[in-house]
């Protein structure tokens, strides 16, 4: 079971990569294209990455494609989710 530390760090990526392809989990959420329950596996999907410094780069670097890296594990949720 991951850490608090590392759920944290993992559900900050997932929201950040959601935001970066212009997609508001919370909104989603509440008019009911993603579960709250899905977002939770996304979370814990994420924490099995093996590149979490990679992503966090490429969330901080503005001039980055928008779209998720190849491994991502979340790339299908979130490309269902575009709006």
């Amino acid at each position: 079971m991951p850490t608090q530390e590392t759920l944290r760090l993992h559900a900050g990526l997932v929201d950040d990569m959601a935001r970066m392809l212009d997609i508001d989990l919370e909104e989603a959420a509440i008019d009911g294209s993603v579960s709250v329950d899905q977002i939770s596996d996304a979370v814990l999907r994420c924490t099995d990455c093996p590149n979490p410094d990679h992503c966090k780069s490429l969330l901080n670097d503005s001039g980055a494609a928008r779209r998720t890296p190849e491994y991502c594990r979340n790339q299908e949720l979130l490309h269902n989710l575009l709006p």
